[in-house]
């Protein structure tokens, strides 16, 4: 065995070099007011902290759409693009989430407002969600994102009832140090952070000290006759704060129980049974500091299907909320502070929508829509990670595989167009940016009408896609028992139409509708089918590039209205309208519109020509597809197609170059027969039908 190989010794290093030099060092409370004069944002509530948050991870502004994009969602720098997040309409969700953070930050409304995340199952939400909380442990480690809490010492030293086991207590609630000072002395000393402070926030402290601490605050002073400065300094140790949710601490995530067994003290605390022998039922001692709002101080809570919940249950949301306070049963009310979200699927949202009891919930709620994926080949994307992040067996995924999945799960998220010029085919491929410029389709108008026709908008219903993924994957395992080294869009096809009906997500109402989606998606796959042969068939460069410059010839003699010289008589002639029509053709432009192309691919080619660029037709998509077709319609006839529908006559010379020029394109050599095979035989049918 050759190569490198880890050490314990390397391992530790590493580990101890991705710590915080300071995670087990204590301070005092003099070192923690010298650090926060020097970096106020040490003292951040956690909507600032937050905020800050996704822009150390990097942003990058669409100034087309309006939309900063943040890569702790689209690059995913943590896990090397593990967990990136796919499609326009998901990092609008997410731009408009730390929006309403940011805002809180800023004291404008949104820090006393649950963020609902809404959306239907497989949407991401919940992947999101963990991200989240997953960056924001890691933000904690790093020396931007450093935060700090305080431990009681010594306490028996002064209380005599202290139970020896509690003479250091760390702050329960894990507050920041800062709520040891008087209200008015904290006022000084955040007054002069904020002079200090580089950033679009001010800080902001009014908390009290929670119940426990208060009460060791006032036995202290007592003892020490009101000298502040020998309670915080014979008593008060200040620690690193790293948030982690495996321990609870700065991160929660709550789950609805059974309903018959809903206790708030989940959410709030409850008495810690085993210190009331010791200090009795009304001491603050005596409180157990578990509830998830505690648990979440500092950071984030997360509310797993939250609308899930009794409704008496949500109102323990309320104060949390508006009043960012907690009242325990039988206990004083506790400040906290987070960032408070919830998740929900659409039917519990409708639900507690339609409730009038729950109205001052709702109000204190911001909702953010996370629709489904609304471009196919986005969608696609989706499923690629999917395989990326997987033990996938040794098995080529053929060209259209992925984006037709995509393109039929799509298909059944977004509404029906109104217009008759534009049907839900070329309205899914408008959202997946094919749009042609001489194409008649507004898209912002396209989304507008949807919105409106929307119950809640486009993108919140049809098929999720973890079905689509599970349907890829069983499609996989199904290829590799028949020995077949790859996975082409036909398989996946006879996946979906197999299962489609199996699946508890779907309605029975829907089945007819997306089993003609499903129809809409195989004849898409068959022209791209066609047209990947059509490619591997008839590609000429040279033929192709004599075509064009002959097509271009003869569309600047029409344009300037000008002869061109013909090319065997040498005679100067008008510009072949029947052979300028017959490429044009291939892009089904329409007589009427004939002049707009021949201007918009005049324009293009005067562009490259100042730009010094010489005439390829390979660069201009539209020009490229029309020219292969044309060459294809003129070589089509000397092709035997029911031949290729024949899998062992794939022997001769002329075939195999066919399978090299397909597997050029991505496709396997045995995909390369099945593609031939597939195409050969639509094509040989259109012939006959002709």
């Amino acid at each position: 065995m050759t190569g490198d190989i880890e050490t314990l010794e390397k391992l530790s290093t590493d580990y101890k070099e991705s710590m915080p030099a300071d995670l087990r060092e204590t301070k005092s409370f003099d070192w923690y007011l010298e650090a926060v004069y020097e970096d106020p944002k040490i003292t951040r509530n956690a909507h600032q902290r937050v905020a800050d948050m996704f822009d150390y991870y990097g942003t990058s502004y669409d100034e087309t759409e309006g939309r900063v994009e943040y890569h702790l969602a689209s690059e995913d720098p943590l896990n090397d693009g593990e967990n990136t997040f796919y499609g326009k309409v998901i990092h609008q969700s997410i731009h408009e989430f730390v929006n309403k953070v940011k805002s809180g930050a800023r004291r404008l409304g949104p820090e006393r407002r649950i963020k609902l995340l809404l959306g239907p199952v497989g949407s991401g939400k919940s992947h999101f969600d963990k991200q989240v909380r997953t960056y924001f442990e890691d933000y904690t480690l790093r020396e931007d994102g450093r935060m700090y809490t305080f431990r009681w010492t010594n306490l028996c030293d002064v209380i005599k009832d202290q139970d020896p086991a509690d003479d250091t207590v760390r702050s329960p609630m894990n507050q920041d140090p800062l709520v040891l000072l008087p209200v008015e002395q904290r006022q000084r000393v955040i007054d002069d952070l904020n002079e200090r402070l580089d950033a679009p926030y001010t800080i902001q402290n009014e908390q009290a000290l929670d119940p426990e601490s208060e009460f060791y605050m006032d036995k202290l002073l007592a003892y020490y006759d009101d000298d502040l400065q020998a309670v915080l300094e014979n008593h008060v140790e200040i620690i690193r704060l790293i948030a982690d949710e495996n321990k609870r601490q700065g991160l929660e995530t709550f789950e609805p129980k059974d309903k018959k067994n809903q206790d708030e003290t989940e959410l709030t605390g409850d008495v810690n049974y085993s210190k009331i022998a010791i200090y009795g039922e009304s001491d603050p001692r005596a409180f157990d500091y578990s509830g998830a709002f505690c648990n979440a101080n500092r950071g984030i809570f997360s509310g797993e299907e939250l609308l899930k919940l009794q409704r008496e249950f949500l109102y323990d949301f309320l104060h949390a909320t508006q009043e960012q306070t907690i009242k325990p049963k039988n206990n004083p009310r506790i400040d906290i502070d987070q960032v408070i979200v919830g998740r929900t699927n659409m039917p519990e949202y409708k639900d507690k929508k339609g409730d009038e009891k729950m109205e001052a919930f709702n109000d204190r709620t911001k909702r953010i829509d996370f629709p489904y994926v609304l471009s196919y080949e986005d969608e696609s994307q989706i499923y690629n990670k999917m395989l990326n992040n997987a033990d996938v067996p040794d098995i080529n995924v053929e060209p259209h595989t992925l984006e037709m999945a995509g393109l039929f799960g799509v298909l059944t998220r977004i509404e029906e167009p109104d217009t008759e010029t534009v049907d839900l085919l070329s309205k899914a491929k408008a959202y997946n940016d094919e749009i042609d410029e001489g194409d008649d389709i507004d898209v912002k108008k396209l989304r507008e009408e949807a919105a409106a026709k929307a119950e809640i908008g486009e993108g919140m219903v049809g098929i999720s896609p973890r079905f689509i993924g599970d349907e890829i994957a069983e499609a996989i395992m199904d290829s590799k028992h028949r020995s077949r080294g790859f996975l082409s869009p036909l398989t996946v096809f006879n996946f979906f139409e197999e299962n489609l009906e199996h699946h508890g997500s779907i309605p029975e109402d829907n089945f007819e509708k997306y089993y003609r989606y499903l129809e809409t998606v195989r004849e898409e796959y068959k022209e791209r089918a066609i047209e990947d042969v059509r490619h591997a068939l008839a590609y000429d460069i040279d033929e192709i590039q004599r075509q064009g410059e002959k097509y271009m010839d003869h569309v600047m003699a029409y344009i300037d209205d000008d002869t061109i010289e013909d090319e065997l008589t040498g005679r100067e002639q008008e510009p072949d309208e029947t052979f300028l029509r017959s490429v044009e053709e291939k892009l089904d432009i329409p007589e009427d519109r004939k002049e707009d192309f021949r201007q918009e691919v005049s324009n293009w080619v005067s562009r490259r020509a100042r730009e010094g660029e010489a005439f390829n037709p390979q660069d201009n998509e539209r020009l490229r597809r029309a020219l292969e077709r044309k060459l294809w319609e003129d070589k089509k006839h000397n092709i035997n197609f029911s031949a290729l529908v024949s899998a062992n006559e794939f022997d001769d010379d002329e075939r195999s170059s066919w399978i090299d020029a397909l597997i050029e394109q991505g496709y396997s050599e045995d995909g390369a027969k099945e593609v031939l095979e597939f195409a050969g035989a639509e094509v040989a049918k259109a012939e006959i039908e002709e």
